[in-house]
C-alpha cells in the first residue's frame, strides 16, 4: 500500500516568487523588482476599484443613482480611480500580445494622471527591450492568481503580504544593494515590539521602502488597537526607493501623504522641521562620511555636541532626539562602533547623551549577519525623553547582549526568530515598567547604574556590563576536547581522500 505523501505545500508567496524569478531570465533583480512589484500594485488598485465599481453599477442602497465612472465616488471611499484601459481585466486580455509592455506603461501613466497622490510613483519600465513580452505576459498571468475572490479586505491583505515578501526576496537577491531599501523584517519587528507604537506620530527620517510603518500598523492591529490612532511621517533621499515606499504603503491602505522625498536628505533639507514625534523608528546608513557636516556646524540639532564631518552616526542620533516629543521614544540601528568611539569628539557626545541628557534607556547588541548590505556589527539604541519624569529606571541603563540569538537562513544571512524577539522585548518591558519582575541574567542582560557607566568612561558595549554566562555544571572539558579532536581527524582523512582522487584523475589525464 502506498504511503501518503508528507510533503507540505509551500505558501502562496513562495510559489509565486519561484515562478516570478524564473520569468526574469537575464534581467537583474534590481531592475526586475520594479516590474514585478509594479504589477502586484496594479492588481491591488484594480481589484479595489472593480469591487466598488460593481457596487456603484448595481446601485443598491447607499449607491442608488451613483455613476460608476464618477471619480469622486472612488475618492470618497479612498479607492484609486482606474481608467478603463488601465484596468487589470483589460490588460489580461492583451497579455499574450507582443506590445503588452506598451499597454502596461500606458496604464501606469493613466493611473498617475487620475490620482495625484501617485504622481511620479509608478514604474514605466514594461516596454524596455530587455523585457521579453512573453515573460511579461506570463508574469501578468501569475499575478492574476493572487487574491482571487471579491472581498477587498482579503484581496488587499494577501496582495500586501505578497508585496512585502517580494520586497524581502528582491533585497536578498540584490545582496549589498538590497540593504539600501530594505531593513530585514526581524529587526523591524524587534524595534516595533520594544517601542510598542500604539498611538501618536511615528517618524522615520530615512524610511527606505516603508517597512517600519507597515510593521507599526501591523502591531496596532495585532494588539486590537485602532489604526487611525497613529499617523506616519517619513523622508527618503533616494527617489526610486521612495516610490517603492509609496506603493508599499498604498497597498496596505496606509496614508503616505507625509512620506516625503528630496535628494538632499534629512540633514540638509529636513522635510518635517517642526515635527515632534511620539515614536521614531529608523535604520540610518552606517558610518556615512559625506553627510555635509561641514555645512551644518552650529545647527540647532546638535544639542549634545557637534558631530564630526567624517561620520554621521551622532548626527543621526541628535537628529532623532531633536524630533522627539517631550514623552517621545526612539529605537534606532547604528554601527556598533558608536558605542565605544572617542574620535573627533564622539565620546564626549555619547557622555553628554548619558550624563547630561539622561536619554539612553537600553542598548541591544545584535548578532552578526543580520544585514544584507554590510557585515559591520550593529546595535540598537533606545532613547526615552521621559526618563526624568517618573521613569522607574531613570538612574540606570539596560544592556542586552543578543549576539548568540538568531539562526541562519542561508550562508550569509541570519535572522531573529519570533521567540528571540519576544524574549528581548519582554525583558525590556519588564525592566522599564517594573511589571512581571526583572532580573539580570549573566551573559545576557544587566541593569546598570549611570555611575557604573561613568566609571567605564561612558562606553556602552553590553558585553562590558552583562559579564560571562555561567557554564553548566556538567560541562566536561576532556570530553569536548576529544570530540573536537575526532572531528578534526575526520576532516583530515576527508582532505587526504580528496587529494588522492585529484592525483588519480590527473594521472589518468596524462596517460
Amino acid at each position: 500500500m502506498a504511503r501518503k505523501s508528507q510533503t507540505k505545500e509551500e505558501p502562496l508567496e513562495k510559489q509565486l516568487w519561484k515562478s516570478a524569478d524564473k520569468l526574469r531570465k537575464n534581467i537583474d533583480a534590481a531592475e526586475y523588482k520594479h516590474v514585478a512589484l509594479g504589477l502586484i500594485f496594479l492588481k491591488y488598485i484594480s481589484d479595489a476599484f472593480e469591487e466598488l465599481f460593481q457596487k456603484l453599477q448595481t446601485g443598491d442602497g447607499e449607491y442608488a443613482g451613483a455613476d460608476p465612472e464618477d471619480k469622486d465616488e472612488y475618492k470618497a471611499e479612498s479607492v484609486f480611480f482606474v481608467p478603463q484601459d488601465a484596468r487589470w481585466s483589460y490588460l489580461l486580455t492583451l497579455a499574450k500580445q507582443p506590445d503588452i509592455g506598451i499597454h502596461v506603461d500606458a496604464a501606469m501613466d493613466a493611473i498617475e494622471k487620475e490620482n495625484n497622490s501617485l504622481k511620479g510613483v509608478l514604474p514605466k519600465v514594461y516596454a524596455k527591450q530587455n523585457l521579453d513580452p512573453t515573460a511579461l505576459g506570463g508574469l501578468i498571468d501569475l499575478v492574476s492568481n493572487i487574491a482571487l475572490g471579491d472581498a477587498k479586505a482579503r484581496s488587499a491583505d494577501v496582495l500586501g503580504h505578497v508585496f512585502e515578501y517580494f520586497l524581502g526576496e528582491f533585497a536578498l537577491a540584490e545582496g549589498k544593494q538590497g540593504g539600501q531599501f530594505y531593513t530585514p523584517r526581524s529587526i523591524v519587528e524587534l524595534l516595533v515590539n520594544m517601542l510598542e507604537p500604539y498611538k501618536g506620530r511615528v517618524f522615520d527620517p530615512c524610511c527606505g521602502s516603508g517597512g517600519m510603518f507597515v510593521q507599526s500598523e501591523k502591531f496596532v492591529e495585532e494588539h486590537q488597537g485602532r489604526i487611525n490612532d497613529i499617523s506616519i511621517y517619513g523622508q527618503e533621499s533616494n527617489q526610486t526607493t521612495w516610490r517603492l515606499a509609496k506603493m508599499n504603503l498604498a497597498i496596505r491602505g496606509i496614508d503616505s501623504s507625509q512620506v516625503k522625498w528630496n535628494n538632499e536628505g534629512s540633514f540638509l533639507n529636513d522635510a518635517h522641521k517642526d515635527l515632534k514625534a511620539d515614536y521614531i523608528i529608523a535604520n540610518p546608513p552606517f558610518n556615512v562620511s559625506d553627510w555635509s557636516g561641514e555645512q551644518l556646524r552650529g545647527d540647532a540639532r546638535w544639542q549634545y555636541g557637534t558631530p564630526p564631518p567624517g561620520n554621521a552616526n551622532f548626527a543621526w542620533l541628535q537628529h532623532f532626539i531633536y524630533h522627539l516629543a517631550p514623552t517621545g521614544m526612539a529605537g534606532v540601528v547604528l554601527a556598533k562602533g558608536a558605542l565605544t568611539s572617542k574620535t573627533s569628539g564622539e565620546g564626549d557626545i555619547r557622555k553628554s547623551l548619558v550624563a547630561d541628557g539622561n536619554l539612553i534607556d537600553c542598548i541591544v547588541n545584535l548578532p552578526a549577519k543580520l544585514f544584507l548590505n554590510t557585515q559591520i556589527p550593529a546595535a540598537l539604541w533606545f532613547m526615552n525623553r521621559s526618563r526624568n519624569n517618573g521613569h522607574p529606571r531613570k538612574g540606570e541603563i539596560l544592556f542586552i547582549d543578543a549576539r548568540n540569538l538568531g539562526h541562519l537562513i542561508n550562508r550569509r544571512t541570519r535572522e531573529l526568530s519570533h521567540d528571540d524577539i519576544q524574549q528581548i522585548a519582554g525583558i525590556y518591558h519588564n525592566w522599564r515598567t517594573g511589571e512581571n519582575g526583572y532580573e539580570d541574567v549573566k551573559g545576557f542582560c544587566a541593569s546598570v547604574s549611570l555611575e557604573r557607566v561613568a566609571e567605564l568612561d561612558y562606553v556602552l558595549t553590553p558585553g562590558r556590563y552583562v559579564g560571562l554566562a555561567e557554564e553548566e555544571d556538567d560541562f566536561d572539558f576532556a570530553e569536548r576536547f576529544a570530540a573536537l579532536k575526532a572531528e578534526f581527524n575526520e576532516q583530515l582523512k576527508e582532505e587526504e581522500r580528496l587529494n588522492k582522487a585529484i592525483e588519480q584523475s590527473l594521472a589518468r589525464v596524462k596517460v
